[in-house]
């Protein structure tokens, strides 16, 4: 079982360096900053910008990233997701236990009502993902974000703190 933990700017160059090795994985779904001080910055920002996670194997190697980006609260209080796997565990399933761990947090200790997942079409792997998790499809949304220099068209999914059920085999039998 994977675990999660916050990330912060201690953890730049361990980023940094998983980042390098993932490139060819994650581009062009998503392009991280390049350089120490970029990764720093982003690390460093404010709950209210962004909440990071690391997902962690049972050793501690870091292997995924889910962030809980563009809190809104009010009568709203929703994030919206952003996540990663990282090189040498893509695939192995550690990121859905570790997003699933991080929905519950979202849920629970952030007091989140909405989580919302915007997913590139052709990212088959992450709509399965989140789809997988219960997340449902609310549409189509064209030039939503600019990734890589371009607009890119999304796929919108969202879960509510009523809909959320963790999956069993994450659940702690104790």
């Amino acid at each position: 079982m994977t675990h999660i933990g916050r990330l912060g700017a201690g953890d730049a160059e361990e980023l940094l360096d998983a980042a390098g090795r993932s490139r060819s994985l994650l581009e062009p779904w998503v392009y991280l900053p390049e350089t120490l001080v970029e990764i720093r910055e982003i690390l460093s920002a404010p709950p209210s910008v962004r909440i990071g996670y690391g997902v962690r194997t049972t050793g501690g190697d870091l292997a995924g990233v889910v962030n809980i980006n563009a809190i809104i609260g009010g009568a709203f209080l929703n994030g919206f997701l952003g996540y990663y796997a990282l090189r040498p565990y893509d695939g192995q399933g550690l990121m859905r236990d570790g997003l699933a761990q991080v929905i519950t947090r979202a849920f629970t200790a952030h007091e989140l009502h909405r989580l919302e997942a915007n997913v590139q079409p052709a990212n088959v792997r992450s709509a399965s993902l989140v789809a997988g998790l219960g997340f449902r499809f609310e549409g189509h949304s064209p030039r939503y974000l600019r990734i890589g220099g371009e607009w890119r068209d999304h796929d919108r999914y969202a879960l509510t703190a009523e809909e959320w059920q963790m999956p069993r085999t994450l659940v702690d039998p104790s």
